[in-house]
């Protein structure tokens, strides 16, 4: 198998009234596995842009995209797919909406979970809370994907 180069994504770590956001995008809820709003980055536009459209396709929210606070990475050995995600710390801007629909269908479902909340939802990776209600920049070492 030819080696593949990683993919690049933007995570956004929000808190809001001492509650992170967290999304699920499964098809149908068909995991119980949570992570942060982010995506893929596009060529040509930086890292702030990018996650800055992916929050509000996934969430319908405006945001302001600060400094960078984990990096992670995970990979699949058995395809050679490796992804890193950089995350960054967001401030929401202007009105939470009650309703929205991910225009791709990617993102089933939001919501804001306290740091004991997420301590007992499964979601990857392992650090946000860290990353969330900590300071500084935090590494999250390659691991195999969890689906």
């Amino acid at each position: 198998m030819k080696p593949r180069s990683p993919r690049l994504a933007a995570r956004a770590v929000i808190l809001h009234q001492d509650r992170l956001l967290i999304v699920n995008a499964w098809p149908a809820h068909t995991s119980d596995l949570w992570c942060a709003p982010g995506g893929g980055v596009h060529a040509g536009q930086s890292l702030p842009e990018n996650l800055a459209r992916e929050v509000h396709e996934e969430c319908g929210l405006t945001v302001e995209v600060g400094a960078p606070c984990l990096v992670n990475e995970f990979h699949d050995p058995a395809s050679g797919f490796h992804q890193v995600d950089i995350y960054f710390r967001c401030t929401i801007r202007g009105a939470i909406p009650d309703r929205w629909t991910d225009p791709e269908g990617i993102v089933t479902e939001r919501r804001f979970v306290t740091q004991a909340e997420l301590a007992g939802l499964r979601h990857k990776p392992d650090s946000p809370a860290a990353a969330a209600w900590g300071e500084g920049i935090l590494y999250d070492p390659l691991e195999v994907i969890v689906r």
